[in-house]
């Protein structure tokens, strides 16, 4: 096949042959919207429960009356078809009936990490300028201290624990030393915003706004994209219900399915596993606030999952957890990884301890996320992250001149299918470096194909950084570090480790008769980023590896780490 054409090869779909029985070449695509999908699972499954939070249910058709309701306290408020309204919330109940209520109204989400600094979440509300904030009431303050020249003018504040078992929240209550402490990490006081209790409150929509096209945005999803500080990629309903579609026929789910939501659902791979494929199915999603495998090992007792969505070290503190406690955890019939590279020993030992399956996926932001994955059979590929979906084509180019490269060659993944996103919000000239000229979104990815069609990830042109399954973005870290007055310029850049996770490490050069202090540096860190965004190490240098125009090279900045063992001085 050395001569053969990779974009003529590819473009017979030969991964269809590796597809299960079931799965479709192609998906036949409603006409509708996000609202639509819940409502139809509200009407066939209203007595099913919906969401699960530390044992308390709630049902589908008492989801979609609070949806209803929260909606009509928005409009109340002034939000209208178009606008953003920004979600700033942890894993929770309420933040399944914020964002299907905003989407009632026509209008847009806007997710947001919880634990984001101030700046972080600054330059975002800069960009998309919401006027109505929901947020959990911990980090409620982070918004209300924000300059008043932003557009926001009311934060919706959301105690998480109304969400909890009576016998639970009540307990959060007593004086007890470790009761006091669970109560600190999951509410705080929120000084002037409106209570979540108020929306909830509200009659059901009674103006019934007109529901959303297929067409229209639903979502921005911040991103790093290949580069530089976040973008929004523009999600609309048809970009993200085709996604929860292609995950019903890749998984053969049905409405039995029991979803564990531990992935966050700011994150586009927890949004589109849980926030839309679960309840697109009329399943049953387990939320977790936090990734704690003793909180995992808890929720089994009452609900095992079928389908359990998540990152490699995720699975393995699961096992561990399992090993040393004595908990039995088969019956999970298949888990779903993505956002990094799967170890595949941890492949054999999670099998034999669930008795189902671990399959690896490939996605990005900016295609809602599902691009490509390991189909549920013996054609499967360890290493590999599988073939792509149903409606999804490929190819492979050089990356430097846009030419297809020879079917056995590297080259980047281009992709193109109903969930690809249509740009960047007010980004048009990073939108158009998003496409080529004839409308393949470019993945930043290099990529090699087997005979089969089986894809499998080699390099990455993007300089973003994967750590715990998150993107970051090596400029936005290097800002931070050349604010602080020791630093005269700096180089981030991730380090692999064996579990397939990437280590944050920073190279500093430091203003002449500076000592290095660590420990104060990362301090600096941490009051403009968030926590996992801090490097772990920070290495001096006398000066960075640039190109003659004086850029910095990052890549030989790695290289250097690598090759002298810096890390191990």
């Amino acid at each position: 096949m050395a001569d053969v054409n990779s974009r003529d090869f590819l473009a017979t779909r030969p991964w269809i042959a590796s597809y299960d029985p079931g799965v479709p070449r192609d998906l036949d695509l409603p006409e509708t919207s996000l609202v639509h999908m819940l409502e139809k699972s509200v009407a066939r499954h209203g007595s099913k429960t919906a969401v699960e939070f530390f044992g308390a249910g709630m049902t589908y058709a008492q989801l979609g009356d609070r949806v209803q309701r929260v909606a009509e306290g928005l409009r109340g408020l002034g939000v209208q078809a178009g606008d953003r309204v920004a979600i700033v919330l942890p894993n929770c109940p309420q933040h399944i009936v914020a964002f299907y209520a905003v989407l009632r109204l026509g209008a847009i989400v806007v997710e947001h990490n919880p634990l984001y600094t101030t700046p972080e979440l600054r330059h975002q509300f800069e960009d998309h300028g919401a006027r109505v904030v929901i947020a959990w009431d911990k980090v409620a303050a982070r918004i209300t201290d924000m300059p008043r020249d932003l557009a926001v003018e009311n934060v919706i504040s959301v105690d998480i624990t109304e969400a909890m078992p009576t016998a639970m929240r009540l307990g959060l209550r007593l004086p007890l030393k470790k009761l006091a402490e669970q109560r600190r990490e999951l509410t705080a006081p929120a000084p002037g915003t409106i209570a979540w209790k108020t929306l909830l409150d509200s009659a059901p929509v009674r103006a019934d706004p007109p529901r959303p096209t297929a067409t229209d945005i639903a979502l921005l999803q911040y991103t790093s994209g290949t580069t530089g500080q976040p973008k929004g990629a523009m999600l609309s309903h048809r970009n993200l219900e085709s996604n929860a579609l292609m995950g019903q026929h890749w998984l053969e789910s049905t409405s039995d399915e029991v979803v564990y939501g531990v992935l966050p659902l700011f994150h586009a791979f927890g949004l589109t596993l849980g926030l839309t494929f679960a309840m697109s199915l009329g399943a049953k999603l387990v939320l977790f606030p936090t990734v704690r495998a003793d909180l995992i090992l808890r929720a089994m007792k009452k609900s095992m999952p079928t389908v359990l969505p998540a990152v490699p070290p995720v699975y393995q503190k699961v096992l561990d957890a399992a090993v040393d406690s004595g908990k039995d955890i088969s019956g999970i019939r298949v888990a779903v990884s993505g956002a990094m590279s799967l170890p595949v020993p941890l492949v054999a030992t999670w099998e034999e301890a669930t008795g189902g399956m671990l399959i690896e996926g490939y996605g990005l932001t900016e295609c809602s996320p599902l691009v490509a994955c390991n189909p549920l059979n013996e054609h499967r590929r360890a290493g590999s992250i599988g073939v792509p979906f149903p409606s999804t084509d490929v190819r492979m180019v050089d990356p430097e001149t846009g030419e297809d490269v020879p079917v056995d060659g590297e080259g980047e993944l281009l992709v193109k299918g109903p969930q690809t996103t249509t740009g960047y919000w007010k980004r048009p000239e990073e939108t158009a470096k998003l496409f080529t000229e004839d409308g393949w979104l470019r993945s930043g990815d290099i990529v090699t194909v087997d005979e089969d069609g089986f894809l499998r990830v080699v390099d990455r042109i993007k300089e973003v950084i994967i750590t715990g399954g998150f993107n970051v973005a090596p400029t936005e870290v290097e800002t931070a570090l050349k604010l602080h007055d020791a630093v005269s310029d700096a180089a981030v850049v991730g380090i692999p480790n064996e579990d397939g996770n990437e280590t944050v490490v920073a190279a500093v050069v430091l203003e002449p008769g500076v000592a290095l202090d660590e420990a104060a540096l990362r301090q600096h860190c941490y009051d403009k980023v968030t926590r996992y965004k801090v490097p772990r190490r920070i290495i001096v240098m006398e000066d960075l590896p640039r190109t003659m125009l004086g850029k910095t090279l990052r890549r030989a900045v790695k290289e250097e780490i690598l090759e002298k063992n810096l890390l191990d001085s």
